[in-house]
């Protein structure tokens, strides 16, 4: 079953038309970071026909299009993997 942040991030990234989301919480690994009580720490691995002809900036940026009003809360630290794919397929 998807969280509530797992619901909300495929609803706002809808629009990139994901073939594969994959969202990995890793807020356990930063348990008393400070600046983490409001948010948690997110690994994003977003595959996307928009992201071909686009480098890596321009892939993170269309990202955070949709998401940047998440953070600092409910997302404190965001680590995003943007890739066409046939980048991923290469990869898997």
């Amino acid at each position: 079953m998807a969280s509530a942040i797992e619901n909300t991030l495929i609803e706002r990234l809808a629009p990139l038309e994901p073939k594969v989301l994959l969202l990995r919480d890793d807020s356990h690994l930063h348990a008393g970071h400070a600046g983490a009580r409001d948010g948690g720490h997110y690994q994003l691995t977003l595959v996307s026909e928009h992201f071909v002809d686009l480098g890596r900036l321009a892939r993170h940026r269309e990202v955070m299009r949709y998401l940047s009003d998440l953070i600092p809360s409910p997302i404190h630290a965001l680590s995003v993997r943007a890739l066409a794919p046939a980048e991923y397929s290469a990869l898997n």
